[in-house]
């Protein structure tokens, strides 16, 4: 299969369209789409890069037809290079970047944190980013471009600092033994007497003060912060200290302070969380269902939140056909030939 998304303004993913690859489908089916899109076209899997070139939806094609697309291909290991050709998913990107050895406990093995870092943030958000820049760019040359978006270079890239902070003595020491890596007895999360969490980040000395006296600790009486040989002891004494109250007594203990100490909260509890309702930071769609709300906000023209659910597979298949010349007829026939897919019972499941 291989998944169209189109956009006309940037921010406004409405609609989508599904292929199938198990059919041909006849000449310049889709260029009658591409001649009137203004904004972007993007790709999104390695595996169908020679059946687009095929049907005629490359690159090289859609731009001669529109000079003025943007045409970004987003792929886990880029468009070159050994991997070009290959499956993969977030836990391998992370580790062919480099970053996923730097994340883990000291003696364990590295983890991979849910699908945020490559998919979403090396991924979606850094293409995101080159289409932005390319839209800018055609804004005074008139011409469009293909962006290669690989999430092995993108999570690659927001691990700059820590390529830098090496040289710095920030991260020169192995996996969880470094200042935000669970090393330091500041930055670090504890569980509560009741089960759950508090996150620790006390790392600028006037907060990691409001720390220590949040806890009930003389600081007189304990080593310095920055003595990471006394980390591990620290750490200890602070997880004993956490698990004397509930998370709620800690949050009324240190709510009033600077001590950079907050609970760690269900996806539930953050949507209910006083600050968040104040700042109407989660909303819900037409089903009930809560989200975030669009980030970040602007002041003179912030984004209107959708309450629509996400569309369907091929849900607006039929539409999109038929506001581009097909007839009904030709949609059925296209359909019963499995060249596309379009709403039905089994795509709410």
């Amino acid at each position: 299969q291989w998944c169209i998304v189109f956009c006309q303004s940037f921010g406004e993913i409405k609609q989508e369209k599904r292929l199938e690859k198990k059919r041909p489908l006849k000449p310049n089916f889709h260029l009658v789409y591409i001649k009137n899109l203004c904004s972007m076209l993007v790709i999104y899997n390695v595996h169908v890069v020679t059946w687009t070139l095929k049907i005629g939806l490359g690159p090289e094609v859609l731009l001669q037809e529109n000079p003025r697309l943007i045409y970004a291909r987003l792929t886990g290991f880029g468009q070159t290079g050994k991997y070009a050709k290959s499956a993969g998913h977030d836990i391998n990107y992370l580790a062919l970047s480099g970053v996923l050895s730097k994340l883990g406990r000291k003696n364990e093995n590295p983890y991979a944190p849910l699908n945020l870092l490559a998919d979403f943030a090396g991924g979606g958000v850094m293409c995101a980013l080159g289409i932005v820049t390319a839209l800018f760019e055609r804004a005074r040359s008139g011409r469009g471009q293909v962006i290669d978006a690989s999430m092995v270079e993108g999570v690659a890239y927001l691990s700059s600092f820590l390529w830098k902070s090496q040289k710095m003595g920030l991260w020169s020491q192995p996996r969880g033994e470094n200042l935000l890596d669970g090393g330091a007895p500041f930055y670090e999360v504890y569980r509560t007497s009741d089960g759950k969490f508090m996150a620790v980040g006390a790392i600028e000395p006037k907060f990691y003060d409001q720390l220590i006296k949040g806890l009930g600790l003389n600081l007189d009486e304990l080593p310095a912060q920055m003595s990471s040989l006394d980390w591990p002891e620290m750490k200890k004494k602070f997880a004993s200290i956490f698990a004397q109250k509930t998370q709620a007594e800690w949050c009324s203990i240190f709510d009033s302070t600077d001590a950079c100490v907050t609970p760690v909260l269900s996806f539930d509890d953050a949507a209910s969380h006083q600050h968040n309702k104040e700042r109407s930071s989660f909303i819900k769609n037409d089903q009930g269902e809560i989200s975030p709300r669009p980030a970040p906000v602007l002041s003179r023209t912030p984004a209107v939140p959708s309450c629509k659910r996400g569309p369907f597979i091929g849900e607006h298949t039929e539409e999109i056909l038929l506001e581009y010349g097909f007839t009904k007829q030709e949609i059925a026939k296209l359909y019963s030939d499995k060249a596309i897919e379009l709403k039905n019972l089994k795509a709410n499941l």
